[in-house]
């Protein structure tokens, strides 16, 4: 079993920015694709971006123009930049795989996830 490990979250106000970062041992970013996801409180789990194996990215249409996922190929890492947040992004943001091996869930499988919270 994969062990995600999520960071790079905590408080921000709205309009700032946070950089989420996910690192995993012994597993290899860099041949398929990624996603982060995030769950609200009392809301379903939603993709918030992915990258592809080949480097193609796409960020779910709220998120877009704001958030960017990018994939660091030497030290084996996965990031979302978050800009002009706002508080609607308030959730815990998870890493995992596009999709998320059979038989498991998107959000909270492979880790813990990482606390955004965005209010004045």
């Amino acid at each position: 079993q994969v062990h995600m490990v999520e960071s790079g979250g905590g408080w921000a106000q709205p309009g700032g920015s946070l950089r989420l970062s996910c690192a995993a041992p012994g597993f290899n970013f860099n041949n398929r694709a990624m996603s982060w996801y995030r769950q609200a409180p009392g809301k379903p789990c939603e993709m918030a971006a992915v990258i592809t194996a080949g480097g193609n990215t796409n960020v779910a249409d709220s998120m877009k123009g704001r958030f960017s996922i990018s994939r660091d190929s030497a030290k084996n890492s996965l990031h979302l930049q978050m800009d002009r947040l706002r508080p609607d992004d308030t959730a815990v943001y998870y890493c995992n795989t596009n999709p998320p091996p059979s038989g498991t869930m998107p959000c909270g499988s492979w880790g813990q996830g990482t606390q955004v919270t965005v209010s004045s």
